[in-house]
């Protein structure tokens, strides 16, 4: 293969969200890229069946509109008809305290309380926190705060029971994360920024609030009518032209001259542009041959195990009616399940109405060793939680189950300065770009910007 960069294809490896963006856009450009994917199937987490007249998600189910990639991507995919919001008029979620569900307080953003009325006469929390809440109101500014925990930021500012009940739950449901080990400069730093300026946490949020414009009708969370892997087909038809999918393993990444050569159990494969848009424990193993001190630090970069379960029922066999997005389950009171959404709730165009969807999480940091159980072991666990918890106790119409091993970043203390430390070392290696969730976001828009940029990186 000639060694000229005009005549050599790009290549991705990793056919998730961030490397078909990569794709996506080189394409867009009308240049040639190789997608390297070891699953038969492209999208990553991102996967839409439909099981028992229901469209389930076996993954995300939805992105946060205020990051603007994921809209103008489905614009561009021409999806915008398909887009919905979740339904906020009636959103409400559940915390599991001492075996009750109990809701959020209205006006609670994240641990941050913005009204003080509801916040008073909850009962998801004690007085004494009620108090410490108050007096957050006098929390002075720290200018320069070395990183620390989301558990130790949010002690510091409304106590352990706000960790316990508020931050580790709704963390959980997102990361997957122990709370005394993900950084705060990395996972909220708006609230980071908010206690250099403001010194509370409310004040700050408040102070938000007040500049925000004022009924602009936009949910926070959106998806696709379709479900999320309407995308993926979208894009795999919107690349056909330009880039070449093969389903196989990449084992190593060397280098050889100017041109980066890639490693497949039958071949090698040549390149100037390089996307590595695996994990990045997966993408460490890759570059060790390449750079042991560029693997280590992707290797230091942790990851957790995740798993959902889709419990679908006969509406007309379940008496109850369930008046929220969901609940979650904090690690005090957790047996099995993290986490539940109740999906005709939260979504229209997902559930008929001779159906119940409930979507349920389970695994998380310490808890990765469910995703090991037999099917009928963890139907066992699933349906006990449930009866337990909602007093539904009839045997569902469909249990289906997607696990995700090692799937989830964890951005723990110290990640901001390990991110710098591998950007440094990178600038020694032209046109080598690394995409995905591991680094400056997790989300399905951060995800699809690291693709982005990693595909306009390269000049032709």
């Amino acid at each position: 293969m000639s060694s000229d960069p005009n005549n050599l294809p790009s290549i991705i490896i990793g056919g998730g969200i961030s490397g078909l963006s990569a794709a996506y856009y080189l394409a867009k450009r009308n240049l040639p890229s190789i997608l390297i994917e070891s699953a038969p199937q492209l999208g990553g987490v991102i996967q839409t069946q439909s099981v028992a007249d229901c469209l389930l998600e076996g993954g995300p189910d939805s992105f946060l509109a205020a990051k603007p990639e994921a809209l103008t991507l489905i614009g561009e995919l021409g999806l915008a008809g398909d887009v919905i919001g979740s339904n906020d008029h009636q959103r409400s979620t559940w915390i599991l305290k001492n075996g009750r569900m109990l809701p959020l307080p209205d006006g609670l953003m994240m641990m941050v309380p913005t009204r003080i009325w509801p916040t008073a006469k909850s009962p998801l929390l004690s007085w004494g926190t009620k108090i410490r809440m108050g007096l957050e109101l006098l929390h002075r500014p720290v200018a320069n705060a070395p990183d620390r925990s989301v558990g130790e930021f949010v002690e510091d500012h409304y106590g352990r029971e706000a960790v316990d009940y508020l931050a580790e739950p709704l963390l959980s449901g997102v990361y997957g994360g122990d709370p005394y080990q993900l950084s705060i400069q990395s996972v909220l730093p708006r609230f980071a920024d908010m206690e250099a300026k403001y010194g509370s946490l409310t004040k700050g949020t408040l102070a938000g609030l007040a500049k925000a414009p004022k009924n602009s009708g936009s949910t926070l969370f959106k998806t696709l009518k379709h479900g999320l892997g309407s995308m993926v087909a979208a894009m795999e038809k919107s690349i056909a032209g330009h880039c070449r999918v093969l389903h196989t393993q990449a084992q190593s990444i060397t280098r050889e001259g100017e041109d980066y050569l890639v490693q497949l159990p039958n071949e090698v494969l040549r390149t100037r542009h390089l996307i590595v848009a695996t994990p990045a424990w997966a993408a460490g193993k890759l570059l060790e041959s390449l750079d042991p001190g560029i693997a280590k630090l992707l290797g230091g970069i942790g990851y957790s195990s995740s798993m959902t379960v889709g419990v679908i029922y006969d509406r007309a066999q379940v008496k109850q009616r369930f008046d929220s997005f969901g609940f979650l389950v904090p690690k005090k009171e957790r047996r099995h399940l993290v986490a539940c959404t109740f999906v005709d709730q939260k979504f229209n165009h997902r559930v008929p109405e001779n159906r119940l969807l409930l979507r349920c999480f389970l695994g998380g940091a310490g808890n990765e060793a469910v995703l090991g159980w037999a099917e009928p072991e963890l139907k066992r666990a699933v349906l006990d939680d449930i009866r337990t918890l909602l007093g539904l106790d009839v045997e569902p119409v469909a249990f289906q189950v997607s696990r995700w091993p090692r799937s989830m970043a964890q951005y723990q203390v110290g990640h901001k300065k390990s991110i710098q430390e591998l950007k440094d070392r990178l600038k020694g290696y032209p046109l080598l770009f690394l995409a995905g969730n591991g680094y400056h976001g997790i989300g399905i828009p951060d995800c699809i910007r690291t693709g982005k940029e990693a595909a306009d990186g390269f000049q032709n």
